[in-house]
């Protein structure tokens, strides 16, 4: 028997391998090089603290740089209830007062467990040096069943991460126009943010407060948002955009596991501009400060929706100046629908078969019949379906009443060829518009009955 041998893999499997892997790998890279290198080893880095009594500030200031390098940036106030309400400004992470029997240390378990335990161990060794002992002051406590003073990231990830899952699965509601996607985003935006806070203030994790509603709110609006504005710039590598955005960057600077003044400078950076850190600054300001700290990440959130809401707009014109474009001497151009309500798509045509919808399936964008000259239905008619290149996007047949139908067509003109055996082939031009159905029906003449007619 001849021996068999092996042959090495083709281009093509090597392609598709590429193609199935890269993102499980990124997605493997990210979150190694993300949550690794922020959690690893928290502590503080740079937390700005307040010193009552200039006198005594620089000693201070270098018994802690000797001890925790780089891991605080120490100012003077005049008194202790300047250092007090330095935290409950949040201008400071801790206010410590010298005082000669009892030093005391101001901190805010609102800001987490994790920075306040930081912050006692780091100045109960500056009180032993004078051998005193100290006290510590929580000026900011958390709700009673929020005993670590994270509770507030997990449900920012409740509000963030289905904002973005939201998006992607909007991509296919072909038939929503885009107001209407816009306004189901803020519709479900504004559901999940009541539903979030009235369970939370229920069982005791947070307080009520109407105006941690606004602020998750407007969390999911810029996830979602946002992620839709990528959407059609990012094309196939928006699942790993994302991603990489909304989990793998958001979660670890959150302020969660490590508040941002115990994260490497790199992830302080990231942790300012990430809508779920902002959002649970925010957050923790309405909710055990009094308002302060709020204006500046509730900006950033408005920021991102506005910068969301851009890219769907600077899409949109794309969209609409390529059709312009190519078709302004068209003497049958359809009217350009006008650029007012945002939207992405990431088409994948398909064909589907002619039935009542079911839950679950693609909504067809494309619908028609072909009949004959004696309108009846042909079956078995070729259609396919081309774009303005001439490329072709999808292809499949009629069924017996005639009838095909199409999804996942990008928006634009299309060209929609129509053949059958013994008769002449028909080709019509149509404009998909964004949350409409096309529908297309042609009536294709015998081969036959048109030469009869031309011999007469």
């Amino acid at each position: 028997m001849a021996e068999e041998t092996e042959h090495p893999p083709s281009p093509s499997s090597a392609r598709t391998l590429a193609e199935a892997l890269w993102f499980p790998a990124a997605l493997f890279l990210g979150f190694l090089f993300a949550f690794t290198p922020a959690l690893h080893a928290p502590q503080p880095h740079h937390a700005k603290v307040v010193i009552a009594h200039p006198a005594v500030e620089r000693r201070i200031d270098s018994q802690l740089q000797l001890h925790h390098p780089g891991g605080f940036d120490v100012t003077a106030v005049t008194d202790g209830r300047a250092a007090r309400q330095a935290v409950l400004n949040r201008d400071a992470a801790a206010g410590f007062v010298a005082d000669r029997r009892h030093p005391v240390l101001y901190v805010a378990k609102a800001n987490g467990m994790s920075l306040e335990l930081a912050l006692r161990d780091a100045f109960t060794e500056v009180a032993a040096r004078s051998h005193k002992q100290l006290k510590v002051v929580d000026v900011a406590p958390t709700a009673s069943k929020d005993l670590m003073g994270s509770t507030l990231v997990y449900f920012g990830i409740a509000w963030s991460v289905p904002g973005y899952i939201l998006a992607t699965t909007l991509l296919r509601a072909v038939t929503f126009s885009r107001l209407r996607k816009l306004l189901t985003i803020a519709g479900v935006a504004a559901l999940f943010s009541v539903v979030g806070n009235l369970i939370g203030a229920g069982l005791g994790y947070i307080p009520a407060a109407p105006s941690a509603m606004a602020i998750s709110f407007l969390l999911t609006m810029a996830v979602a948002t946002s992620s839709s504005g990528l959407a059609p710039f990012t094309r196939q590598f928006f699942p790993a955009v994302g991603m990489g955005l909304f989990i793998v960057l958001s979660i670890p600077t959150s302020g969660g596991v490590a508040p941002a003044p115990m994260l490497p400078t790199f992830f302080q950076h990231v942790h300012a501009v990430m809508p779920l850190a902002n959002a649970v600054d925010a957050l923790r300001g309405v909710l055990y400060f009094d308002g302060a700290g709020v204006l500046e990440p509730v900006l950033v959130l408005c920021a991102w929706i506005a910068g969301g809401a851009a890219l769907l707009g600077l899409d949109a014109w794309l969209r609409s100046r390529r059709a312009t474009g190519r078709y302004a001497d068209d003497e049958d151009e359809v009217e350009e629908p006008p650029v007012d309500d945002p939207a992405s798509e990431m088409p994948t045509p398909t064909a589907l078969p002619v039935h009542r919808h079911h839950f679950g399936e693609p909504m067809p964008t494309l619908v028609g019949t072909v009949h004959d000259s004696e309108h009846q239905p042909v079956r078995g008619a070729a259609v396919t379906v081309m774009d303005t290149k001439g490329r072709q996007l999808v292809r499949t047949t009629t069924d017996a009443h005639g009838e095909y139908a199409a999804a996942g067509l990008p928006e634009g003109y299309l060209r929609i060829v129509v053949s059958s055996v013994g008769r002449n082939p028909l080709v019509h031009q149509k404009l998909l518009r964004s949350g409409a159905v096309v529908r297309a029906d042609f009536a294709l003449r015998s081969r036959a009955v048109e030469v009869s007619q031309q011999a007469h």
